[in-house]
């Protein structure tokens, strides 16, 4: 007795650090994924400063990552059934790995895009391996928190990511005070290098940790390695989970497509409803996780806090308090995920996102309401280069007001903000907001040469249906240029909660819940192809968002933007209160029973 209960003992030990190890991996892979997401933002002024690229260059080496992640996830399903999980993922630690000195021992452009490119590839294998092999190895007891643990880290390195930002604005912030130029050069040439470098060791471990971990059950049985699966099985559970699940597994091995005992195959088609409705309700979650904003919110999240009223440091600093709610509340979201369910979450997450989007729109429409347009006086400002350079200050805005008919203007002109839409042939651009109460900020320039792409490669992803040749001798237009108010800081005040408690509803519930919903509604037979196609919709999404966010914001205004947001997370809630099932607790044969039920 004493022997079979040791026994017993060290096999729950060993199962509980097996566990822990899956639950670091998971961890790791969201880190990396996170960082892949947030390292730009803090590298990108001293790359500009430095790298000789022009704007259009940049703007190339930002988008590489989003590029490389489209054409990844759409053959990480595939590439997951042929070579197995495990191996995906130890593959997907490499590229990220040689991704780093690339990046950062670069001189030139091409060097630059390709590490930022493997980047992407390696962020688009990670988006969709980790939280699959996560679903088809975790017990559907702590499924939940693997899969949050992923969105935590993916958290975690996007306040590391802002965090290191910052650290080396204050370092290039005391040098420039300090030193000349060419040591305020070498300083940012540093900076962006190793803001890089301090990102690699969690891709190292990340590859260590892959190698450690075995093979998915599922695939294994899949692949007809069945005693395998069942001792992958036993690793996390205990004797008697593992025969309850590979018993489920035996059952449905039939209807999934898998050789049953004569060694046939289902070729029942795929567009029946049980495949189906599960297919697209993941699908209509990944869309409208994104549509609710969050990726624009984080991206051009201290450009709204400088328009709502704050200073620029409050603005930055603003930043990194939002990064942190994300973090904090993610933990709060893993601990309520398998104890309140996926669906409550998501109920509760889209609830107060609607009602912090409204509000955040209310208060942007309220101050925007009063914008004066002022395009024919920008378009007069157009010189023979046809260039704008525009010192945008307090005289400057009265004479613009004034000149485009505008009368008793001058309280306006003292804290006002200007922003711009132009057009050279069918490259159409905007400015971010420029203050002209800020006595240190740049002219605003538009120029050829910075809105017009150098190669066809760069034109076509820009704009695949414009004319790169009649661009390059097209005038600048001005197609809008509006002056507004700036708010006080009670306002901005009003405006950094509300985006704080936006990104809260968005940790607490679609944060943690989406990518479980992702691996969780799959059937086993599309899991992994499912998977892919719905990252990549989310991904269209979200590019789509990102090129329309400015011209959109200097057009009509940020009220605009929050509300267009607001309205597709109507859809979510609407989606998670009367089409989304519960899954907590059910194991993934059982997820895909229940959707078999509604298609029969």
């Amino acid at each position: 007795m004493i022997s079979g209960a040791s026994s017993s003992s060290a096999s729950a030990s060993s199962q509980h650090s097996y566990n822990a190890l899956l639950l670091c991996v998971a961890g790791l892979g969201g880190l990396l994924y996170g960082v892949d997401i947030g390292i730009i933002g803090g590298a990108l002024p001293y790359l500009e400063a430095t790298s000789g690229l022009n704007a259009g260059q940049l703007s190339v080496i930002v988008a590489a990552v989003l590029l490389g992640s489209v054409i990844s996830t759409i053959f990480a399903g595939l590439l997951a059934d042929w070579m197995g999980r495990k191996p995906m993922m130890t593959l997907s630690g490499l590229v990220f790995v040689v991704s780093i000195p690339v990046i950062a021992l670069s001189h030139g452009y091409g060097p630059l895009f390709v590490g930022r490119l493997l980047q992407g590839i390696s962020g688009g294998f990670i988006g969709v391996v980790v939280p699959l092999y996560l679903a088809e190895c975790l017990a559907s007891t702590n499924r939940g928190k693997g899969t949050g643990i992923f969105q935590w880290l993916l958290t975690l390195g996007i306040v590391a990511a802002a965090l290191i930002g910052i650290y080396y604005s204050y370092r290039v912030e005391a040098v420039a005070r300090a030193s000349d130029a060419a040591a305020l050069f070498q300083v940012k040439d540093r900076a962006w290098r190793h803001i890089f470098w301090i990102s690699l060791p969690p891709g190292v471990l990340f590859v260590l940790g892959s190698i450690f971990v075995t093979e998915s059950p599922r695939h294994l049985f899949r692949a007809g390695h069945r005693e395998r699966a069942m001792a992958a099985l036993l690793r996390s559970r205990t004797p008697a989970m593992a025969e309850l699940e590979f018993g489920e597994m035996e059952e449905r091995s039939l209807n999934v497509g898998m050789p049953d005992g004569s060694g046939q195959k289902n070729t029942e088609s795929l567009f029946r409803r049980k495949y189906l409705i599960p297919f697209l309700l993941a699908c209509v979650i990944l869309f409208c996780n994104t549509a609710t904003g969050v990726n624009s919110i984080i991206g051009y999240n201290t450009s709204i806090l400088l328009q709502s009223g704050l200073s620029d440091l409050a603005a930055h600093w603003g930043y990194v308090i939002f990064t942190t709610v994300n973090f904090l509340m993610t933990i709060v979201g893993m601990t309520l995920v398998d104890r309140k369910g996926r669906r409550f979450l998501l109920i509760l997450g889209s609830t107060g996102l609607m009602a912090t989007l409204i509000t955040i729109g209310t208060l942007f429409w309220k101050t925007e309401k009063s914008n004066l347009e002022c395009r024919g006086a920008v378009q007069s400002l157009v010189g023979p280069q046809q260039e704008l350079i525009l010192k945008f200050d307090q005289p400057e805005a009265d004479r613009l007001l004034t000149a485009s008919g505008h009368e008793d203007t001058t309280s306006l002109g003292a804290h006002a903000s200007l922003a711009v839409i132009y057009s050279y042939g069918g490259f159409t651009g905007a400015t971010t907001f420029v203050r002209s109460d800020d006595p240190a900020a740049e002219p605003l320039r538009v120029t050829r040469a910075s809105s017009i792409p150098a190669t066809r490669i760069e034109a076509f992803f820009k704009n695949p249906f414009s004319d790169l040749d009649a661009a390059r001798t097209a005038p600048l237009t001005i197609e809008r240029a509006r002056i507004g108010q700036i708010p006080d800081r009670t306002h901005g005040y009003l405006v950094a909660l509300a985006l704080f408690a936006f990104i809260a509803f968005f940790a607490v519930g679609p944060g943690v819940c989406v990518w479980l919903a992702l691996s969780e509604l799959m059937p086993t037979r599309i899991r992994s192809i499912g998977m892919s196609v719905a990252l990549v919709i989310n991904q269209l999404v979200s590019t789509t968002l990102a090129v329309l966010f400015l011209p959109v914001v200097s057009k009509y205004g940020y009220s605009t933007m929050f509300f267009l947001f607001a309205g597709f997370t109507v859809i979510y809630f609407i989606t998670a209160t009367f089409f989304l099932p519960e899954t907590k607790g059910k194991t993934l044969e059982q997820i895909e029973q229940h959707f078999e039920a509604l298609g029969s």
